[in-house]
């Protein structure tokens, strides 16, 4: 079905070319953008552009786009924009568990297979714009199913307090059935806290059961907040403490509507908004497990499992003192800082998942959506980065830049993946980045070597960086290990992987 809408069968004729890549699967995503983004029959596109849409994708849906041709040219706005034709690969309004292994088979395939053009066939009736169209690697994430004999228990599960509610929490139906669909989850999970607070199986208070469901947000949130690859490591346990620290000063002190804050105490709420932690945004919901019951008693000892409960263990009760203790309590968690530097920090950023720049490579760029030319053949280059060459008639002659993001920093690789095709050169800009400085961090910082180059925040230089000292029980980055109480520091200048600001406004 795939080979015949998009006309990709050339493996198998003797007279193709099978000699560029073929497109890669994309994703409906906008950031915190619409639920829907419209699509157009294509033959109205050609006569009257973007007018009127006859249906709608829904954000995370993905799908295999191709260029559909119309009196021997692809369908483009004024400006050159593919609207491009496609086949969906997982509706995400009714996506299933199964759906996860057909995301994941399909991508390997389309990254290994070789096609003569990305032309559609002559059928395909429906265009989207590429633009609300990126290429995203995670597959849709969906909770185990219920396993009849528990695995051994591996973490410390029997909770007491807070912690023991929000542990019944993630082991209720109320939690199962917020993470049962793949849209909708933060809205989903909001309800299921309403639900279970309703039936209460502990009889727990009222104060207790809101206690424990604002700890609940601020530990996801802290959780896919941090960077999940640091496990039980000192850095790692402070980093979590310290997005528990940012969301307790914006729902206590820096308590205002622009934080998504309603009252004080209002920590769901900070934690929650995607405009403050976008771990939150629609996608990024789907793609993680952030609204998942990953307490529930029956997966200990899952694989998928077993680190994200330990982290959690070993954070919890920090974050229940962060969040409800006393200024002794702050002290005693960020040692030799300040008691106003604590209560004041509200931002942060991490400079690795900023925006990638090359500034040894000025004429690297990213590609949203373009047409490329060969002949009478097409290709679409979306959602990539390449390096433009040379001027050739109307557009440019350009290679693939190939990015690989490792530890120690970005590796790029030109690849001629194809050879004499010409971008549109409408699509070029040939601008220089802004804003982009080494690793990412403050200025002022020196390096023998820079690894990577990121854009920076717009607020960033009307604040202050700031380092905080975290003790914290800690063990490995694998989390296998015995929890020993460590010290650590995190922040300041020159931190090339999180970076605390202080006196943003």
């Amino acid at each position: 079905m795939l080979a015949a809408l998009l006309g990709l069968v050339a493996a198998t004729a003797p007279s193709a070319r099978a000699d560029i890549p073929a497109t890669r699967v994309m994703t409906v995503y906008s950031f915190n953008g619409p639920r829907e983004v419209p699509y157009y029959d294509a033959d109205a596109f050609a006569r009257n552009g973007a007018k009127s849409p006859t249906g709608t994708l829904w954000q995370g849906t993905s799908v295999i786009p191709c260029l559909v041709v119309r009196d021997g040219r692809p369908l483009v706005d004024a400006d050159g924009t593919p609207y491009v034709g496609f086949d969906v690969v997982v509706d995400a309004q009714h996506a299933e568990p199964a759906d996860t292994a057909r995301f994941k088979a399909t991508v390997a395939d389309r990254r290994t297979m070789r096609v003569e053009n990305h032309h559609c066939a002559s059928d395909v009736n429906r265009v989207v714009d590429v633009r609300d169209l990126a290429v995203v690697d995670k597959p849709p994430s969906f909770d185990p199913p219920s396993i009849a004999t528990p695995i051994a228990e591996r973490d410390a599960s029997g909770g007491t307090g807070l912690d023991g509610i929000v542990r019944a929490f993630h082991g209720s139906a109320a939690c199962a059935d917020a993470h049962a669909r793949l849209v909708g989850r933060r809205a989903a999970l909001a309800r299921a806290w309403d639900a279970f607070a309703r039936a209460n199986p502990g009889g727990w208070s009222a104060a207790d059961l809101a206690r424990a469901r604002n700890l609940d947000y601020v530990m996801r949130t802290a959780l896919y907040e941090g960077h999940l690859d640091r496990g039980c490591s000192a850095y790692g346990a402070c980093e979590r403490n310290v997005i528990a620290l940012s969301i307790r000063n914006r729902g206590r002190e820096g308590c205002t509507a622009s934080v998504s804050c309603s009252f004080q105490g209002d920590f769901e709420g900070v934690a929650s908004s995607v405009s403050q932690y976008n771990v939150w945004d629609e996608l990024l919901t789907q793609v993680s497990g952030l609204t998942s019951c990953f307490l529930r008693p029956d997966l200990a000892g899952h694989p998928d499992y077993v680190k994200l409960r330990v982290m959690y263990a070993q954070n919890v009760a920090d974050v229940e003192r962060i969040l409800y203790g006393d200024d002794g309590d702050l002290a005693a968690l960020f040692p030799d800082t300040e008691s106003a530097s604590r209560t004041a920090l509200r931002h942060y950023y991490h400079p690795p998942a900023m925006g990638k720049c090359f500034p040894d490579h000025p004429r690297v760029e990213f590609m949203t959506g373009a047409v490329a030319r060969r002949g009478d053949e097409f290709a679409l280059i979306a959602g990539t980065r390449i390096e433009v060459g040379a001027q050739r008639d109307d557009g440019y002659l350009f290679r693939d830049a190939l990015i690989e993001t490792g530890a120690d920093g970005d590796v790029v690789e030109i690849a001629d993946r194809y050879p004499d095709w010409v971008v549109d050169g409408r699509k070029v800009s040939l601008k220089g980045p802004s804003g982009c400085r080494p690793y990412g961090v403050p200025r002022g910082c020196r390096f023998e070597r820079v690894g990577r180059y990121r854009k920076v925040p717009s607020w960033l230089d009307a604040g202050v960086p700031m380092a905080l000292t975290c003790r914290v029980r800690a063990s490995s980055a694998m989390c296998n290990g015995a929890m020993t109480e460590e010290t650590v520091r995190l922040g300041g200048a020159c931190d090339v992987e999180m970076q605390p600001v202080a006196g943003v406004r």
